[in-house]
């Protein structure tokens, strides 16, 4: 009996370690402004060029975990993306998510009368394949909308 409580009790403490490890796996609302804030600070240091480049880069500094950049024009196309580069180029002004929101008009919105916010829409977690609630920070530096967002499960 002693046995089998020790099994019983091992794999209760085994089970309440899954959520915390888990959470590792996916960023933060800090971190993610965070991430925003170090791109804006790339591009300013290194030009858009070279910011392009490193964001777009699936091994680089702004891919981490869920997390990645992308960057729109204010007219929403957009002008480079770490986690799809066949968006590279594209207008996305008119997507919309499951609920029919213009979740990328509402980040250039954001960006252009706040400077900076957080946005709240749905979509495909490219992991769990589901729909899921996401938010995303916006920040605006000079001409150009930097986005960075997490997925709330």
């Amino acid at each position: 009996m002693k046995q089998l409580f020790r099994v019983v009790l091992a794999a209760l403490l085994a089970c309440s370690f899954l959520p915390a490890a888990s959470a590792a796996n996916v960023g933060s609302a800090d971190e993610a402004v965070a991430m925003v804030k170090k791109a804006a600070a790339y591009i300013a240091a290194n030009g858009k060029d070279k910011a392009y480049a490193e964001i777009n880069n699936p091994s680089g500094q702004f891919k981490d975990r869920d997390l990645y950049i992308a960057v729109l024009d204010t007219r929403g196309v957009t002008l480079a993306h770490g986690g799809n580069a066949k968006l590279i180029g594209k207008p996305m002004i008119d997507l919309k998510d499951v609920d029919d929101k213009h979740f990328i008009k509402a980040f250039l919105d954001v960006a252009a009368t706040k400077g900076s916010g957080w946005v709240d829409y749905k979509w495909p977690n490219p992991v769990s394949k589901a729909i899921e609630k996401k938010s995303t920070y916006v920040e605006k530096a000079g001409d150009l909308v930097i986005i960075c967002g997490i997925y709330k499960g």
